[in-house]
């Protein structure tokens, strides 16, 4: 099955490929011929997924699917959310930048409970030609690291350390990430919709 996922995030790409598996052909952006920003001026993860799908079927008419992820820490009133990308002042998708204030920000704080939190929106045009979407959500709680820790992964993954787990997704490795993640979860219960529909 051939679909797009409203992304040119080549890490995202990966993970998403890696996890779906060889039953599915999946094009970025880029592959359709879209080099635009698409608007995410959500105020949750939702509504950005959402934004996404509804602007690729309106202006590309596919079938695609978009992720929004938040990351959640309970000291800081659930900071950074829905600004988990652009967290640092003047900043965008500069995960070094997003890090610092985050821990800046937690300081000395003993409560370092977080979660993450993965929405994907799926539009696919039905047999009465409308478009149609539903939404799979996925999360992971852990906690905030006192400092970094591991090379791989990417954005808060160096200092987010699931549940169960005494390292960081950024230490633990693709395979296992790939099994527990949020986006994991999410991306799982899309695939089940997928092979169903």
């Amino acid at each position: 099955m051939k679909i797009v996922f409203a992304t040119n995030n080549v890490h995202k790409l990966e993970e998403i490929r890696e996890i779906l598996g060889p039953s599915f052909e999946i094009v970025s952006l880029s592959d359709i011929g879209c080099h635009e920003d698409i608007p995410e001026t959500g105020e949750t993860i939702e509504e950005n997924a959402h934004q996404k799908v509804a602007y690729i079927a309106e202006k590309y008419d596919h079938d695609c699917f978009a992720d929004d992820t938040g990351l959640e820490v309970f000291a800081l009133n659930g900071e950074p959310g829905v600004h988990s990308a652009r967290y640092a002042e003047g900043t965008d998708h500069d995960s070094e930048a997003n890090m610092a204030k985050l821990l800046r920000k937690l300081g000395n704080n003993n409560n370092r409970d977080a979660r993450f939190r993965t929405c994907i929106s799926l539009i696919q045009k039905g047999t009465d030609g409308k478009y149609h979407e539903v939404q799979f959500e996925g999360e992971v709680r852990g906690h905030i690291a006192t400092e970094k820790h591991g090379t791989e992964g990417f954005g808060y993954d160096p200092i987010f350390v699931p549940d169960g787990y005494d390292k960081s997704f950024a230490e633990l490795g693709e395979e296992v990430k790939n099994k527990i993640s949020h986006r994991a979860r999410a991306v799982k219960k899309l695939a089940d919709y997928l092979k169903k529909s």
